[in-house]
């Protein structure tokens, strides 16, 4: 069984079912332990956080993997990537001002070194694109393919959160 953002099950009030639900795993955990995989995944801290919530439930999870956010490079990769599976290309300009953004968010924001915030930005990208292009009546194929820096926008990509 796998457990995204597993610390969820902690977090709820009285009339939640979280802790009944952390209880009924730790016991089936012990039950058939030669039968059942669970898998806990969420961030580094709250993680922590979790497994401090019920005695014994650390030494439950002998095995810990720790997964590095992207650094910059790795996640203008993955935006570049994200972008040419579509069909849509940053010029050179959108490129260097797309990795000013992730340079500053990174700075600025714990979460903000994983591949959804950038797949997030590609897609608000697009769709500014797609607005932009709309109030044009003929488009070649090099505009209908490239991102331009003034399609990029940091306003609202973490007012959200980017998790």
């Amino acid at each position: 069984m796998f457990i995204d953002e597993a610390y969820s099950l902690a977090r709820g009030g009285e009339k939640d079912f979280g802790k009944e639900a952390i209880d009924a795993l730790v016991k089936a955990m012990e039950d058939h332990k030669n039968e059942f995989i669970l898998i806990l995944a969420g961030y580094r801290h709250e993680m922590d956080w979790f497994l401090q919530t019920n005695p014994g439930l650390r030494s439950r999870f002998p095995i810990n993997i720790d997964f590095p956010d992207y650094n910059i490079d790795e996640l203008l990769a993955i935006g570049e990537m994200m972008l040419r599976a579509r069909q849509y290309e940053f010029s050179f300009e959108t490129k260097e001002a797309f990795r000013y953004m992730l340079q500053g968010l990174l700075n600025s924001h714990p979460y903000a070194g994983n591949a959804r915030l950038v797949r997030n930005m590609t897609e608000k990208a697009i769709r500014k694109q797609a607005v932009r292009l709309y109030e044009k009546p003929n488009s070649t194929r090099e505009e209908l393919m490239q991102i331009l820096p003034m399609d990029l926008a940091a306003d609202d990509i973490m007012t959200r959160n980017p998790s």
